[in-house]
This record gives C-alpha cells, sequence and structure tokens, in this order.
C-alpha cells in the first residue's frame, strides 16, 4: 500500500523589479581562471555534439525506436515493464467491406508503400497475408487511391486482408473511414483503416527484420432502407422554371457526427431558400436546395436526380455545392465557360475580401456529374488547410466548426445565390 504524505508549502509573493533580477546576475564574479578552465571546453563540446549529430546519435536513435516498440507504455510496477508486450491495434472498417470470420483471422504482415511495390512482389510472398499500404499522404487524390483499390490490388496477389495507413496528413492516432470498391472476379476481402502510429510501427518492425503476425476481428453491417433526396424550393418570380441550385449532402459516415462533412454545407444549402423567403428576396429565377443522399458511397442520390431529371438539364442556370469544409469563406471554384467565369468573377468582386476565384476543372463531389455534362457550376472555397486532419473520423464533431466562419459562410452563400438566381441574363454553357 502506498501512503502519501502531504506537504504544505505557503509561498510568500513579494514584487520585485526586473532590473533587480538582471543586477542580480551582473553582480556575479568568478575567478578569472575558472573562466578560463571553462572556456577550454568549447572544442571538446564542439566535437562530442559533432560526432553524435553527424554519426552516433542515428544508432542511438534507433536503439530508441527499438525500446519503445518492444515495450510501449511501461506503468510502475507493471509486468510490461519487465518483458515485451502484445498491442492492440485500432481498426476502421472501409465502406462495404465484407466482415472477418466470426473467430477473426491471424496472419503474417506484409508493408508496402505504394502499388508499384506490391506489383514487384511474386505471388508467393503476398498469398495468405495481410497487406498494409503504408502510402503517406500525399493530396487526397493522390493517396485515396489505396484506400478505395487496395482490397482489389492486394486481393489479386492472394492476400487475405489489407490494412491501410488513414488517408490523412495528421494523426493523434486517429482513424479515417470511406469508401472502397471491390474490383470483379476478385475475392473480397477485409479492408481497414490503421493510425499512422501503427503503420509506422509496422514499417520500423519489418525493417527490423521482424516477423509481424496479426489477429483481426472485423464486423461490418449494411444498410438496405432506401435514402431520399432532400429539396426545398424558392420559387422565381418571373422565370420559376429556371432553376440555381445550391447543395450540400445530408449522409455522412458512422464515426463522428459529421458536422464537417457535410453537415455545415447541407445546412447553409439548405438555409438560402429559408432565408432569402424570411427577407422576402424573391428572385427572378427558382433557388432549389438540394441536401444529397449517400453521398459517401459514391454519389448515389446525386446519380439519382441527375437520372430523373436528365431531360431538364436545360433549365438549371447554375449550380452550387458546398462539400470541403465550411471555415473561413474566401470565394468560390468555379467551372464553365470563359464568359460564364468572367461573370461570376464580377459578382465576386462585390464580396471583397471573400473574392478568390479558382479554376479546378472538378468543383465540389456530388455536381461534378452534372459540370460533365456541360452546366456551369462552383464549390465554396474555404481556408480548410486542416480539412483531411478531422474528415471521415470521429474528430468530424461540432468542436471542430467556428460558428463566426460558418455564419459568414452561409451569408456569403445566400447573398452570391441570390445575385445568380435575379441576374437579368443567364450564365452561359460552355
Amino acid at each position: 500500500m502506498l501512503q502519501a504524505t502531504l506537504l504544505c508549502i505557503v509561498l510568500i509573493c513579494v514584487p520585485i523589479k526586473s532590473s533587480a533580477i538582471i543586477n542580480r546576475f551582473e553582480e556575479c564574479v568568478l575567478d578569472p581562471k575558472l573562466v578560463q578552465e571553462i572556456a577550454s571546453y568549447k572544442n571538446v563540446t564542439q566535437q562530442i555534439m559533432k560526432e553524435i549529430i553527424n554519426y552516433y546519435g542515428e544508432d542511438m536513435y534507433k536503439e530508441y525506436e527499438k525500446f519503445i516498440d518492444v515495450f510501449g507504455a511501461r506503468p510502475s510496477g507493471s509486468d510490461v515493464l519487465e518483458q515485451p508486450y502484445s498491442k492492440n491495434i485500432a481498426i476502421l472498417g472501409f465502406g462495404t467491406s465484407v466482415s472477418t470470420p466470426s473467430e477473426g483471422i491471424t496472419a503474417e504482415a506484409i508493408v508496402v508503400n505504394s502499388f508499384e511495390a506490391l506489383d514487384k512482389l511474386e505471388k508467393s510472398k503476398i498469398k495468405g497475408k495481410i497487406v498494409v499500404f503504408d502510402a503517406h499522404y500525399v493530396t487526397y487524390g493522390d493517396t485515396v487511391i489505396y484506400r478505395s483499390q487496395g482490397a482489389t490490388k492486394a486481393s489479386k496477389k492472394g492476400a487475405i486482408a489489407t490494412l491501410v495507413r488513414s488517408i490523412t496528413p495528421f494523426s493523434i492516432y486517429s482513424l479515417h473511414t470511406g469508401a472502397q470498391f471491390y474490383g470483379d472476379s476478385v475475392t473480397k476481402i477485409p479492408t481497414a483503416a490503421i493510425t499512422h502510429e501503427d503503420a509506422d510501427l509496422m514499417r520500423r518492425l519489418q525493417d527490423r527484420g521482424e516477423k509481424i503476425v496479426l489477429h483481426i476481428k472485423m464486423f461490418s453491417t449494411f444498410y438496405v432502407k432506401k435514402s431520399r433526396n432532400t429539396i426545398i424550393d424558392l420559387n422565381g418570380k418571373e422565370h420559376p422554371e429556371k432553376q440555381v441550385i445550391v447543395s450540400g449532402h445530408i449522409d455522412s459516415w458512422d464515426v463522428g457526427t459529421g458536422a464537417m462533412d457535410d453537415g455545415g454545407g447541407m445546412m447553409i444549402s439548405w438555409f438560402v431558400p429559408v432565408i432569402l423567403n424570411k427577407l422576402n428576396l424573391k428572385p427572378k429565377r427558382t433557388v432549389r436546395a438540394i441536401l444529397w443522399t449517400s453521398e459517401e458511397p459514391g454519389l448515389v442520390g446525386a446519380a439519382a436526380y441527375l437520372n430523373k431529371h436528365i431531360n431538364e438539364l436545360d433549365n438549371i442556370n447554375f449550380i452550387m455545392e458546398s462539400d470541403e469544409g465550411t471555415f473561413k469563406p474566401l470565394g468560390l471554384d468555379v467551372a464553365g465557360s470563359n464568359t460564364a467565369r468572367c461573370i461570376i468573377k464580377e459578382i465576386l468582386n462585390l464580396f471583397a475580401p471573400i473574392d478568390k476565384m479558382t479554376n479546378s476543372g472538378g468543383p465540389g463531389s456530388d455536381i461534378v456529374l452534372f459540370v460533365r455534362k456541360g452546366l456551369p457550376g462552383a464549390s465554396l472555397l474555404n481556408a480548410n488547410e486542416r480539412y483531411f486532419w478531422f474528415h471521415h473520423s470521429e474528430g468530424d464533431t461540432m468542436n471542430v466548426q467556428s460558428k463566426p466562419d460558418v455564419i459568414e459562410c452561409a451569408a456569403f452563400w445566400a447573398a452570391i445565390s441570390y445575385i445568380i438566381a435575379d441576374l437579368s441574363v443567364d450564365i452561359p454553357r460552355a
């Protein structure tokens, strides 16, 4: 039994001038011989630091990594303080992944950092193993292929499961899910995200020549209920058949609360016809807010809407989407003809400093289906440098959002939608 002794320390605080502190150190007087002796150590201190930084420090750091990897957390008095430990690794399944058998699977893991590295390995090196993709984040577009295609690539080589380094530039032991797709004629194998920390751990173990054996249990649930798009219209006063669409998707993954992806974009889009109606601002064209469903599994709601309204596309004057955060608004990413972009740029000038305009070629997620049909469209530009820190993770909560930023996004979104819907001219097609 541990006994605690309570020690009370009474601090008496008195004001002291900073100059008094400085003067105190100025009064230090040392024996000149001691000063000279200390100075004589300059060369040896530089030598020691140089040798460690340039040579021996590398070996020290390897020993440091090895110690942490072998022992992990080491509470005083625990067994692990005396011997190596086994580690539980957190995983988060990807969309449409199959489950493991009820008893789980146990197999050796092999770590690869790219599809090219996987292709170079003989099938015999992969068969029956768990492939760990340790591809470091470059951009979302560059890196997400390991999540969406990894299981198919590894299955073709005989792997029985895949684990993928979470698609994010930042991690505090955070897991990020997302959609993945099985290719045709491949055995469906379980696939899940792991943290950066565990991916790095397994990379270090493999680099040291150690055998990695994993036991994985994973269970997935598929929903078969029908989901629906939600539509809110504010009818135009002169051309109600013509539409300016604002949108965001209403569905989210099962981790976090979907506040950022895409609760913010959904809410500011829903708010546009609501607030314009409340302010009695009726534009010439109809403003239609669409809250897409099933965006996360693959733009399902948008595709269904497009298919149903394929003969009415001429009535869509402009289409907008917010699906990359509702942080500080900056402007719009615009796709369309040069004339269309010039018109939008002129409108943006009214909103300075929220007047930045880019042309990625594919704004938004759901609306890219419409842009490919030649419709002019735009997505919200915002200061979302940390968007993928929280994307598809337990971290996607209201804590990520800033009330003033979201409100400013809503104000910008509604105002620019009104102007586009009320212009005397249509936005020209490409």
